[in-house]
């Protein structure tokens, strides 16, 4: 008897299993007509696109557009004023599963899709934190462009003047504005920014970024953006 009850609740066990593998495939599975991220990144720029992902964070809304950071768990897509309603704005919370349409276009090197509409679709997913902190200052960075990512041990380095960071990227703005200040990772120097739409200045982030010193090591966590180069929008900073 104790050997019928043990082989009954081993079949019980790996058919749990098998149907949580299910569950997940399918989650991974793209509807049909919608690209996977490798054809997305093999499209020509202007070239429509379909795409699903799931929100990670939200920019901004302004006159029903919204900025929005995407993932899947192949890649990250970066929602360039999407068509959005206030009241769709609120639904995207992070994990939301949605499907978008729009083009591909570029921007100063950033890969995003822009004139897109979406719809939302049931699915849920957060993406870990890709660990860059080897990838900074390789080829291989590019390949991770919009992901949600962290480095560990970077280590603060002065601005032009000496002071650990500045307001705007010429120090030629104010408490509220982005926030650059710069980290060395390994034998290179990056330059790293709160951007203020993102993360405002009622953020921890923000606050911890106004309180760091030049020489403090640090781990950080943000999206690998883009502009003429890694211009990553940092989400947390943590001083070691």
């Amino acid at each position: 008897m104790k050997k019928i009850l043990a082989l009954v609740l081993a079949a019980i066990i790996a058919l749990a299993v098998f149907a949580g593998c299910k569950k997940t495939d399918k989650q991974d599975v793209k509807s049909e007509g919608v690209m996977t991220y490798a054809e997305y990144m093999a499209a020509e720029i202007d070239a429509e696109v379909v795409i699903e992902a799931y929100v990670q964070a939200k920019q901004s809304w302004w006159d029903n557009k919204a900025t929005v950071y995407t993932q899947d768990k192949d890649g990250a897509y970066f929602l360039y004023n999407m068509a959005c309603s206030e009241a769709d704005y609120a639904k995207l919370v992070p994990g939301t599963k949605i499907k978008v349409t729009g083009h591909k276009a570029e921007w100063a090197g950033e890969i995003e899709i822009a004139d897109a509409t979406f719809e939302i679709e049931d699915g849920s997913y957060i993406a870990p934190a890709f660990d860059a902190t080897a990838v900074f200052g390789t080829d291989d960075l590019i390949k991770h462009m919009n992901e949600f990512f962290t480095v560990k041990g970077a280590v603060v380095e002065g601005m032009d003047d000496g002071a650990a960071f500045w307001y705007s990227w010429d120090n030629s703005g104010e408490d509220g504005s982005d926030l650059y200040f710069k980290v060395k990772i390994g034998e290179n120097v990056f330059t790293f920014t709160v951007e203020s739409y993102l993360c405002d200045a009622t953020t921890e982030v923000y606050g911890a970024v106004k309180n760091l010193k030049v020489g403090d090591t640090i781990d950080v966590e943000g999206f690998l953006y883009w502009y003429e180069g890694a211009n990553p929008h940092i989400t947390k900073v943590t001083v070691k």
